[in-house]
């Protein structure tokens, strides 16, 4: 992490003294100085050696913590034209909470949030770095707005092509429509292009299928435990006959997960390098709208009147549902939670995401990924690995480590400075000092001006 003294004769733009680093491969705290120069994390040092370097600000890091900026690697920008302004408005929620990058894993806005990407990136907006899927790959009747529909292998190929041509940042496949064919088939498709991929999975595929088809990334946890289960094989042929249907098949597989089944899924996820996006927060909202009353949620304030009406069909689905569903939902909450350990245990990379956005009720972008962090910590995971989880798995999952992920020389000056260690509590994620955007400074006041800016009702 530290590099040679710096030149006398350089004038950075800022110094950032006496600061703790956190290195996230190590876990290890160095107090250093850091020197930002033009966007990126020009020089650091030990305290030890001597300051001779000029820098236009000079900000005194004593007893705070730095570390990359957070990485929320799971949100939407979604809901039609209707809603771009408030999904614009969420790039002031994740600045103000130190996400500094985003994954955008589908949705329909995806003009808009090309052009927030230039700007962004030309400085005339602030927000995240947003690295996009671009619209999602499903089946014909897609339920997803927006989503792009195959049915044979020259829809396939169309699909990649116009993904290609934005361009986006990886594919991600959804599985409300597609055939098992069919995803198979993309997901090999987008190898040969040396795309990445992630996605759901059609319960009526086998999670070695997928593996061995080359994705790269599991969105959530139900396809995870369906390789986990000794009845995997059985429980997908009634899934394919039509027997039963994706919520009728919770309990069977979570009933028959196998210790040395899901030990062979967790070498077999490390070996082929596949990373998990557990999404526990989300899955915690979800499964208890029944008991919590989100009325008074102190992010709802930053919702849009039309976001909140999307909430509603979740909201629906719950009061619809009969109390041996409901319990069903809270077990396997519980249930995941301990998987997402177990994975972590054994090796198996896992990426921190919210799944924040318009349709995901109460799942607030900014905020929530800091509960993910939390939510994985009350698992037994250590803060570290769930920090880690955040922008240094990121950076490695879409291959941009050589710009991302750590605080060392040469990389994009994005930086988060807390008040408190979060290696001793999670929760010190949330209390900000400051944050750097590619260099650029904002300061507690600035944080607090993009919340209130964000405040929409």
């Amino acid at each position: 992490m530290l590099s040679c003294k710096s030149e006398p004769d350089i004038t950075y733009d800022v110094v950032i003294e006496n600061v703790n680093i956190i290195d996230l491969e190590t876990g290890q705290i160095d107090l250093s100085n850091i020197y930002l120069k033009d966007g990126l994390l020009a020089h650091i040092e030990n305290t030890v050696e001597k300051l001779n370097s000029k820098a236009k600000e000079t900000i005194d890091g004593s007893g705070k913590y730095a570390l990359p900026g957070f990485w929320d690697n799971h949100v939407h920008f979604r809901g039609g034209d209707s809603l771009i302004a408030a999904n614009k408005n969420f790039l002031n929620l994740f600045i103000a909470n130190g996400i500094t990058t985003v994954r955008d894993a589908g949705g329909d806005l995806t003009s808009s949030v090309m052009k927030w990407q230039k700007a962004i990136a030309n400085n005339e907006l602030v927000g995240p770095t947003i690295f996009t899927s671009g619209p999602k790959i499903d089946g014909l009747g897609a339920t997803w707005a927006g989503s792009l529909e195959v049915e044979n292998d020259v829809d396939i190929s169309k699909a990649l092509d116009s993904l290609q041509s934005i361009p986006s940042d990886f594919v991600k496949i959804y599985d409300s429509k597609i055939t098992g064919e069919n995803y198979l088939k993309t997901i090999k498709e987008a190898e040969k292009r040396n795309l990445i991929t992630s996605g759901h999975m059609p319960f009526t595929v086998e999670l070695d299928a997928t593996i061995n088809a080359g994705l790269d990334a599991v969105e959530h946890l139900y396809y995870i435990m369906k390789g986990c289960s000794d009845n995997e094989v059985e429980i997908t042929q009634k899934l394919i006959r039509k027997e039963i249907g994706f919520w009728d098949a919770m309990p069977l597989l979570q009933a028959s997960f196998s210790d040395s089944t899901a030990l062979n899924t967790f070498k077999k996820l490390k070996a082929h390098n596949v990373f998990v996006v557990p999404t526990l927060h989300i899955g915690g909202v979800l499964s208890y709208l029944d008991e919590v009353d989100h009325t008074k949620d102190e992010y709802l304030k930053y919702m849009s009147s039309d976001v909140q009406k999307t909430y509603q069909g979740r909201i629906d689905r719950v009061k619809n549902a009969s109390e041996k569903q409901v319990a069903n939902r809270k077990a396997l909450d519980q249930f995941f939670g301990q998987l997402a350990f177990k994975l972590n245990e054994n090796g198996v990379s896992l990426l921190a995401g919210s799944d924040s956005g318009a349709y995901n009720s109460y799942t607030y972008p900014g905020i929530s990924i800091h509960k993910e962090m939390e939510a994985l910590v009350a698992t037994g995971i250590s803060p570290l690995d769930a920090l880690r989880a955040s922008a240094y798995n990121g950076a490695k999952f879409l291959k941009k480590e050589a710009n991302y992920g750590s605080l060392s020389q040469g990389k994009i000056a994005d930086i988060v400075l807390l008040n408190g260690n979060p290696l001793e509590n999670i929760k010190n994620t949330q209390d900000i000092y400051m944050v750097f955007t590619k260099g650029t400074a904002h300061s507690k006041t600035d944080l607090n001006n993009l919340l209130k800016a964000a405040i929409l009702n």
